[in-house]
């Protein structure tokens, strides 16, 4: 029982009761005390008044006066004169005096916290006024066991009607606890156990339903990440259907492509100027495909091959993009420049620097098209002593606002209507495998840049993709 919040809930509940009953208890008992030894003081006084009735009274009476008013003696102070009205004798010396005229409550509460902690019987003499103007001052000289066991009788009444009150209380916390939020919780946990059976069926994402507001935002937050979980499942679902497609298509693309580079290989062999010129691009844009074909069923669509690294010309893989990209284009209005030393070699995988070139420059062709406006496409080069930089820009429209929040995310970062959103992601991986980055520099109405960072050293960098 300990161990559950309900639990837990009615045993602090009973504490807490005890302890606001202790705080009531200690002015409660002083109180009780103060009023013990007033009654005291008044009996006191009535008991003398026997005394003005007729001077002379029997020691019968005498005796009989004080035990009725529990007391030993009586002392009133008249006129500035101290009277012993009534005596009898006392079982030992007075050993304390509390003059109850103007106490505090501080004081009131040590003197009761003192008579409850002594056990020993003790002689007091207790000070008060007279009631009714019945003189100065009177005393009365008391024994305090009496008083002592009064009090503990009148705290053990307390105790118990505090411990029936905690019990009461605890009692009805506990349900009302159980009712409100021990139930709601279970039924949020038997929701998670039954969406942890079946993540990727959407009936078995929790519906909010909940009174409380706490408990119905943790309900959403809940909601929210379920369905935030059953996407990303159905969405890894979607990849691993779409590997084992690429892996069958490429299959079947590989020879296909292989028989193409077979009648290339004789093209090659005309003397016509035009393909003379056109035959080695044809050729090496074949093997790319037949290559990349291989790669895909080699690591099963899921990963991109370790790059083969080489020293490789980039103005050569620049110059092959841009011939592909400006056939692609045809007659629109786009033009292409490359801004690329003749003399830069870079470190890397020339086919897949190819391919990440080649997915960002089509882009941003595709980009500009649809806005069916003239623009521009420039690729620009240069180093420092720690890296390679390649920058591509262009006059296109900018990227929409969820296309920059899912950027290098799969068919989340998508631009056009009914593309993929992987170019980016696969153009990312590879200069990743580069331990390089490949970064959105800048983007809007005016245009967007990326720049693609190859590191010179062995250490990749490790600032990741933004």
């Amino acid at each position: 029982m300990t161990n559950s919040l309900s639990g837990r809930f009615l045993i602090l509940t009973v504490i807490f009761v005890m302890l606001a009953e202790i705080f009531i208890f200690v002015p409660s008992i002083a109180r009780f005390r103060q009023d013990y030894l007033v009654s005291r003081l008044e009996r006191a006084q009535l008991a003398s008044l026997a005394l003005e009735a007729d001077d002379m009274i029997s020691p019968d009476l005498e005796a009989e006066l004080l035990t009725n008013a529990e007391v030993y003696n009586v002392v009133l102070r008249r006129d500035d004169m101290r009277q012993l009205v009534l005596s009898s004798p006392i079982p030992s010396p007075i050993t304390a005096t509390y003059d109850m005229r103007a106490p505090t409550s501080t004081t009131l509460i040590r003197d009761a916290l003192q008579t409850l902690l002594n056990k020993e019987e003790r002689i007091i003499r207790i000070i008060g006024n007279p009631v009714r103007d019945g003189g100065l001052l009177i005393e009365v000289t008391i024994d305090e066991m009496p008083l002592r066991s009064a009090m503990l009788q009148y705290g053990w009444n307390i105790l118990i009607l505090s411990a029936f009150i905690s019990i009461v209380t605890a009692g009805m916390l506990f349900f009302a606890v159980r009712k409100l939020l021990v139930t709601p919780i279970k039924g949020v946990v038997t929701h998670m156990e039954s969406y942890a059976k079946a993540p990727e069926d959407a009936r078995q994402i929790i519906s909010p339903s909940a009174s409380i507001k706490e408990l119905r935002a943790a309900e959403e937050s809940l909601q929210m990440m379920q369905m935030q979980l059953t996407s990303a499942l159905k969405q890894k679902q979607r990849l691993a259907q779409l590997g084992s497609g690429v892996a069958k298509v490429s299959h079947d693309l590989r020879n296909i492509l292989t028989s193409a580079q077979l009648f290339t290989d004789r093209i090659e062999g005309s003397e016509d100027p035009l393909v003379q010129r056109m035959a080695p691009k044809l050729v090496g844009s074949i093997t790319r495909a037949v290559n990349l074909c291989e790669s895909t069923l080699a690591f099963g669509g899921a990963e991109e091959p370790a790059p083969a690294l080489s020293r490789v010309p980039l103005a050569h893989i620049v110059g092959d993009v841009i011939d592909s990209e400006r056939l692609a284009a045809g007659d629109y209005a786009l033009s292409f420049s490359e801004d690329i030393p003749a003399t830069m070699v870079v470190r890397a995988d020339g086919e897949q620097l190819y391919r990440v070139i080649q997915n960002l420059v089509r882009n941003a062709r595709q980009a500009i098209m649809a806005t069916k406006k003239p623009g521009e496409i420039c690729i620009h080069a240069h180093e420092d002593e720690d890296c390679w930089h390649v920058t591509v820009s262009d006059t296109g429209p900018g990227l929409p606002p969820k296309a920059q929040e899912h950027l290098f995310q799969p068919f989340q970062g998508g631009v056009r209507k009914g593309g993929s959103g992987l170019g980016l992601v696969i153009a990312g991986d590879l200069i990743r495998g580069h331990g390089g980055r490949l970064r959105l520099q800048d983007t809007g109405p005016s245009g967007t840049t990326f720049v693609i960072e190859l590191p010179k050293a062995d250490l990749a960098l490790t600032v990741p993709n933004k």
